[in-house]
């Protein structure tokens, strides 16, 4: 097979980028403003859709409630069909009221566990104005100590709220569910791995699958093997894709570790998951703190199709051949050939070809956009994590 023949294969390979990744965000100490940031989701939706405009790659956007609560969601919807993109998942929030202390599906108090499924309940109604397909949950319940509460009854009060949020959902709807090995718990996290997280979703149904953030595992993971585990249960539902150096960073995606990147989308285009049909929906998690965040996402966006495009030349039948023989660095040497190749000008050649820039960073730096909304947004609360 050609490059080009390769690189075809990349025709219908798109990626979701959260709206959060344009409002003001930072670490834990400091969330630093920056001129031009969204004052509501509108303007978030148009940023976002700024980054297709540029790479032809993120036609979705996903949305967090409450940050993106909007009186009517119908109006948003059409506001992002208008701009060219539509609305993605839809992602719930269980860590940011009082009452979740202890837990919010977790918790041993009925009448909390109640208010955190309602929660999702309300999620599910945005998603059939919005025209969201997946509801994405990430449960930041767990226990600080020895002790603290039985680990068996969290996770049968765990099945039991999400026997009520899957049982809510329609039929052309997903749960994903994502995992993280630690924070903001630090003896347990109630979903802390894939193996757990996969548990509670075989016990759901089949629309109840994975999520597998990139960020959130413990150093030195082997997270391509993940990656071919959840794919041989058919349950990877999704990527949440950022980089990380320690915890969980956020970081442009490929930033810390651009080869771990490429491994993880060999195992993908060996399994054909990088096509549509696969329904594995590839999504964006970062919240920029210093950088620009319009140019963060583009950044993002474009490492990620750098490393499909890479994986895609893996000479896959000289691969096989030197696995057969037990040529163990032959094998090596096969993959290795691909990440090293250069495919920046054959992916510049493709998106002029489809009428997009040829390099979409120096494309939106000499659009003055970043001056215009600079401008234009002034007065209003601009749009953060609360």
């Amino acid at each position: 097979m050609s490059p080009q023949e390769a690189l075809s294969d990349l025709d219908g390979f798109t990626i979701e980028v959260p709206s959060w990744a344009y409002g003001n965000s930072g670490t834990r100490f400091k969330v630093f403003t920056t001129p031009g940031t969204p004052r509501d989701p509108f303007e978030k939706i148009a940023d976002a859709a700024r980054v297709h405009a540029l790479t032809g790659l993120a036609p979705r956007v996903s949305l967090h409630v409450p940050w993106d609560r909007v009186e009517d969601f119908g109006r948003l919807r059409a506001h992002a069909e208008e701009l060219g993109v539509r609305i993605g998942g839809i992602n719930s929030n269980l860590f940011q009221d009082d009452d979740y202390r202890l837990g919010s599906l977790t918790h041993v108090d009925p009448r909390v566990r109640a208010k955190a499924v309602a929660h999702h309940l309300d999620c599910i109604d945005v998603m059939r104005a919005t025209g969201s397909t997946d509801l994405k949950l990430w449960l930041p319940d767990g226990t600080n100590y020895a002790g603290q509460d039985s680990l068996r009854g969290r996770q049968d009060r765990l099945a039991g709220s999400l026997r009520e949020i899957y049982a809510a959902l329609d039929p052309e709807h997903r749960l994903l569910v994502e995992y993280k090995f630690f924070e903001p718990y630090f003896y347990t996290m109630d979903i802390p791995d894939w193996g757990t997280a996969l548990l509670h979703c075989q016990a759901l149904g089949e629309r109840a699958q994975v999520v597998l953030d990139t960020g959130h595992h413990a150093p030195g993971t082997n997270i391509e093997f993940i990656v071919v585990q959840l794919l041989r249960a058919g349950r990877l539902g999704a990527f949440d894709f950022n980089s990380r150096f320690y915890a969980d960073d956020d970081l442009i995606v490929g930033s810390a570790d651009p080869f771990q990147l490429f491994r993880i989308m060999v195992e993908i285009v060996a399994q054909g998951a990088h096509r549509p049909g696969s329904g594995v929906n590839f999504m964006l998690d970062q919240c920029h703190n210093i950088e620009d965040k319009i140019a963060g996402q583009v950044r993002s966006v474009l490492n990620v199709e750098q490393a499909l495009a890479k994986a895609l030349l893996v000479d896959t039948a000289a691969l096989t051949a030197a696995q057969e023989e037990g040529d163990v660095i032959g094998a090596h040497d096969v993959l290795m050939d691909a990440f090293h190749t250069d495919v920046r000008g054959a992916l510049a050649d493709r998106r002029e070809a489809r009428g997009l820039p040829r390099d979409p960073m120096a494309a939106y730096r000499a659009s003055g956009y970043a001056a215009k909304i600079a401008a234009e947004r002034v007065g209003g609360t601009q749009a953060g994590w609360s």
